[in-house]
């Protein structure tokens, strides 16, 4: 059987798992909750911002620090998150996460002033990066086949939706003021759900053997943590302080230590070591163009998502909830294209992501052309980038993951949450910096404008998303060597 072929089977349902049941489904459905409840977290504070600064007396630099900490928390730790799931099993990772989340989203709930707010954020953050990678470790783990494919569509429509449900949910609780709690609110609604979930692990998240005689590479652990924070701190609070000489500075830095890191886990494996992230998984077949495919969406998905919020709540006045269900069609098709993409042809998946990007570019132009119409001359256009995404991510996630051995799960869950969260993060300061400042003009309709170049702009980078997953496709559809 030829490498291309082996890999169809292996994506359209041919390789037949036969170790599927009910429960592992339901193991699924656990993790993939407390991913969700995760990422939801990134954007639900969003709208609660301006009633936290008037209820704490918060400065803009203290905002921002409640709204970044938890995101340069969490992607600082990802890696770190997989490895310890692979040393220490992944549902005793999940559990601790959830633990350290759940009693985080608590402390935030409570906190008397922003400075104790900050704190709990980078903890809730932590939290979220040990919980986070164990997802697509348990995917690798305990699934093959269709099943295993299935399982990544879960996975694509959870990571869909949960920004966009951040925004609604949160426009929805601030709104209510529940219990009078007014941004409290936002907090605490993950603690019965992260009480609900605790119950639900020692029953559905079976324990694993362990390996022995394995460490954590602390060395590696040291270099990638600080090497993310170097990066993600300038872009994540470079555009407010007007990208200073220290926030290049950070980021050249950061990416110095990246190439210290690889030097590093190739000493740690040359003398026998276990290190922090394996290098072996950028021989797996079509990973790192995948990569490339994913990072470039998510760059966009990033952008796209940050600036039409503003634009719909600063350009057409709507409320935050208003705004964040105008997004609901894009993330319903995304979620939606997610699941059923299986449902093509196998000849023509390693062709999917390059329509994605095609169908994604499209559906720029038309938000380009309508966004000064109102919201629903948005709502086909939305449908239209909704559908692109989710075909260009979910068929490349599982194309960038067929081919990783289960004994590198760890090594490749890292890798791809790691540079999913950064490429976000990417998006929002590259488009966002972009859109922000098109918008700073005075003009009656400066911040329409402004979305036009921007969407304009993602449609132009959608090429560069095409070129990858040509890639792509050439790699998993060329034989093995």
């Amino acid at each position: 059987m030829t490498a291309e072929v082996s890999q169809q089977a292996s994506l359209d349902g041919q390789d037949v798992d036969p170790g599927g049941d009910r429960r592992r489904w339901a193991t699924l459905a656990v993790l993939a909750t407390g991913q969700f409840m995760a990422l939801v977290d990134v954007t639900i504070v969003n709208v609660a911002i301006p009633t936290m600064q008037l209820k704490l007396h918060a400065s803009g630099a203290a905002l921002q620090l409640v709204v970044s900490g938890y995101t340069i928390a969490y992607a600082m730790l990802l890696v770190t998150g997989a490895r310890l799931g692979q040393l220490r099993g992944p549902r005793l990772l999940f559990m601790s996460g959830l633990i350290t989340f759940t009693f985080a989203s608590l402390a935030c709930g409570f906190a008397p002033n922003v400075a104790a707010l900050i704190g709990a954020r980078f903890v809730q953050g932590a939290g979220a990066a040990a919980m986070v990678p164990q997802l697509i470790s348990v995917i690798q783990l305990r699934f093959t086949g269709a099943a295993r494919v299935r399982a990544l569509s879960v996975y694509s429509a959870t990571l869909a939706s949960g920004a966009v449900v951040g925004q609604i949910l949160g426009g929805v609780l601030v709104s209510a003021n529940l219990f009078g709690g007014s941004w409290r609110v936002v907090f605490l609604v993950n603690v019965p759900v992260g009480l609900v979930l605790a119950g639900l692990v020692p029953r559905f998240v079976p324990a694993d053997r362990l390996p022995t005689g394995q460490r954590l590479d602390l060395r590696g652990l040291v270099v990638l943590a600080g090497s993310v924070l170097l990066i993600v701190v300038p872009l994540v609070i470079g555009r407010e302080e007007g990208w200073p000489g220290w926030a290049w500075a950070s980021m050249a830095a950061g990416l110095a230590g990246v190439a210290a890191f690889v030097a590093v886990e190739r000493d740690v494996a040359r003398r026998r070591g276990n290190p922090l992230l394996n290098l072996r998984v950028f021989e797996a077949r079509g990973i790192v163009p995948a990569i490339g495919a994913l990072t470039v969406g998510m760059i966009g998905y990033g952008g796209f998502l940050f600036s039409l919020a503003l634009h719909l709540q600063r350009g057409l006045g709507d409320s935050p909830l208003k705004a964040g269900l105008t997004f609901a069609p894009a993330a319903a098709m995304f979620g939606l294209v997610s699941f059923l993409w299986r449902r093509l042809p196998a000849a023509i998946f390693a062709w999917l992501p390059l329509a994605g990007q095609a169908i994604a570019g499209m559906g720029y132009l038309g938000l380009a052309a309508a966004v000064s119409a109102g919201e629903w001359w948005l709502v086909l256009p939305l449908i239209v980038v909704g559908g692109g995404l989710g075909l260009a991510f979910a068929p490349a996630m599982a194309l960038a993951l067929v081919k990783v051995p289960s004994r590198e799960a760890a090594d490749a869950s890292g890798l791809l949450t790691t540079v999913i969260q950064l490429a976000q993060v990417v998006g929002v300061a590259v488009f966002g910096s972009l859109f922000l400042s098109l918008a700073a003009h005075h003009q009656v309709h400066a911040s329409s404008d402004a979305a036009r170049v921007l969407f304009c702009s993602l449609a132009a980078f959608t090429v560069i998303g095409a070129l990858a997953a040509v890639r792509l496709a050439r790699a998993v559809r060329s034989p093995a060597r």
